[in-house]
């Protein structure tokens, strides 16, 4: 097996309990991943063993960064030497960060499972919002070391599902009103309000 030389490097984001953990190479393809309890880590085992630290609350996985949520038992001035040391450690070893194989089949937006995608867009409006949201909102997001989804547009209100740094963060509130509502209201007419939900 060819070990990959592998730097991680780790970045602060707005949620002061996240950190993020950025490689440099890509850790999934496709949807970002999720994981909340260490029971359901099945499909992650670099997941399964970032939860054998007790101060990790959650662990959220996408392209090339894993953001950690820690309890509050510790601070990141403690324990970010550690983390990154520990995810550049395992990604040397070669062992898959997650196992592609059980995800053939697409999870919906409303699901309980580990991660979610965009839902399908009913309307041309809906096709406009995820646009929007692919373009303007995701990248920035990401940087941040979290992810946003579209789950509903009803009667004027998008509904959308926030994961990784964003999940819990407090300036999230802030964000979503000012620049994502903000944004949606110019470029769609017909979006009155921007609601969100904990993925």
């Amino acid at each position: 097996m060819t070990v990959i030389p592998t730097t991680v490097y780790a970045e602060s984001t707005p949620n002061p309990v996240t950190m993020k953990f950025v490689a440099n190479r890509m850790l999934v393809l496709g949807n970002p991943m999720e994981f909340d309890n260490p029971n359901d880590t099945a499909n992650s085992p670099l997941a399964t063993k970032l939860f054998n630290f007790s101060f990790i609350k959650s662990v959220f996985i996408a392209e090339n960064f894993v953001s950690l949520t820690r309890t509050d038992k510790v601070d990141w001035g403690d324990i970010a030497l550690e983390m990154r040391e520990f995810i550049r450690d395992y990604l040397m070893t070669g062992e898959p960060v997650v196992l592609e194989e059980n995800f053939e089949e697409p999870i919906a937006a409303n699901s309980t499972d580990s991660f979610v995608e965009d839902a399908e867009p009913q309307s041309e409006i809906e096709v406009q919002i995820i646009s929007i949201l692919e373009e303007y909102v995701r990248p920035a997001v990401m940087q941040d070391g979290g992810h946003i989804y579209f789950k509903a547009f009803d009667e004027g209100t998008v509904s959308l599902v926030l994961q990784g740094a964003c999940s819990g963060c407090p300036s999230s509130t802030v964000t979503l009103k000012t620049g994502i509502e903000g944004l949606l209201k110019r470029m769609v007419p017909e979006v009155k309000e921007v609601v969100a939900y904990e993925g």
